[in-house]
């Protein structure tokens, strides 16, 4: 069951990873006023994203899947702020493109991509061996 949610989150977030490329001005227009160099911040996550998904799903190193998670974790966790202002951003227009059916599942769903990755990552006999359910 973990590693088929395991490969199911590295192929969303490949997918997001690659979209920042494909439609980077989306992604720049709900990025927060604060951050410097929107789009070299948009490519860089981008990146991110993709690496994290693939050190999640190789099977050579417990050590650099449990990377990868933590830093999964830690993207979703930064890029929230940019989906809060997604939301404020669009619920500001007369007419919402996409509303609060899509804003506040995202954001509420938002904890669960983190605890996804860390769970997905620990090494299982690691665990196992320490007495600690996975």
């Amino acid at each position: 069951m973990k590693a088929a949610v395991r490969w199911l989150l590295a192929l969303g977030y490949v997918a997001a990873g690659v979209l920042h490329f494909v439609y980077p001005d989306a992604l720049i227009a709900i990025t927060p006023n604060w951050v410097p160099d929107p789009a070299l911040v948009i490519a860089a996550t981008g990146i991110a994203e993709s690496a994290g998904a693939m050190a999640l799903v190789q099977p050579w190193s417990p050590g650099l899947r449990r990377a990868g998670g933590i830093g999964l974790a830690l993207y979703a966790l930064c890029v929230f702020p940019a989906n809060i202002n997604h939301m404020l951003i669009d619920m500001a227009r007369p007419q919402p493109q996409l509303g609060w059916a899509y804003h506040i599942p995202r954001l509420l769903l938002q904890p669960l991509l983190i605890w996804l990755a860390l769970w997905t990552s620990t090494d299982e006999r690691k665990a196992r061996r320490h007495g600690v359910k996975s």
